[in-house]
């Protein structure tokens, strides 16, 4: 039920085309550049996103470190989760060290941005109504969190497949 409630919600916020890339992405053992394209269009990614190269990467991932340790650090927190707040900052600097893999360092992120939100919104995020929360306050954050709670919390995926997953959510908090 939460599903196709979710389903309803962000098809007021986003076309079927999107809807129906992130879906395919999903499902797919391989992601296609033009499904790839489809999403990263949604986050302001010009095309051929998927071919991003080394040096790319390397600014994108720079870019998205520096931008989330600003936002946590400005973000105001309960004495209670200061501790959570240092740990998720020491978890960060760490984050994707040089030679790691993608694959190794899916869940990592996920678990980043999870407890990131968490701090910045003081919500929990897998409250289902936090979906539509984030989507009413502020539609952009509300659409990279519904492709972000999308993403499953530990995968099999291939290098090359959470390499892409993990670029597309690291360009929007990169750029937010």
């Amino acid at each position: 039920m939460e599903k196709i409630i979710a389903s309803e919600l962000i098809s007021e916020f986003l076309d079927q085309k999107t809807v129906d890339a992130l879906q395919t992405f999903l499902n797919s053992d391989e992601p296609s550049d033009i499904t790839t394209d489809v999403i990263a269009g949604v986050f302001g990614a010009g095309e051929n996103f998927s071919k991003t190269d080394t040096a790319g990467e390397e600014k994108l991932l720079g870019s998205f470190k520096n931008n989330l340790e600003l936002l946590i650090q400005k973000t105001w927190v309960e004495k209670s989760d200061i501790a959570l707040k240092d740990k998720l900052l020491y978890q960060l600097e760490n984050f994707k060290s040089a030679g790691s893999s993608w694959k190794d360092n899916y869940s990592v992120l996920l678990q980043i941005i999870n407890q990131a939100v968490f701090l910045m919104f003081g919500q929990p995020t897998e409250n289902p109504e936090f979906s539509e929360y984030s989507l009413r306050i502020d539609p952009e954050f509300g659409i990279f969190w519904w492709y972000i709670s999308s993403l499953p919390p530990k995968t099999d995926w291939t290098e090359e497949k959470c390499r892409i997953a993990m670029m597309l959510g690291m360009y929007f908090l990169a750029n937010y």
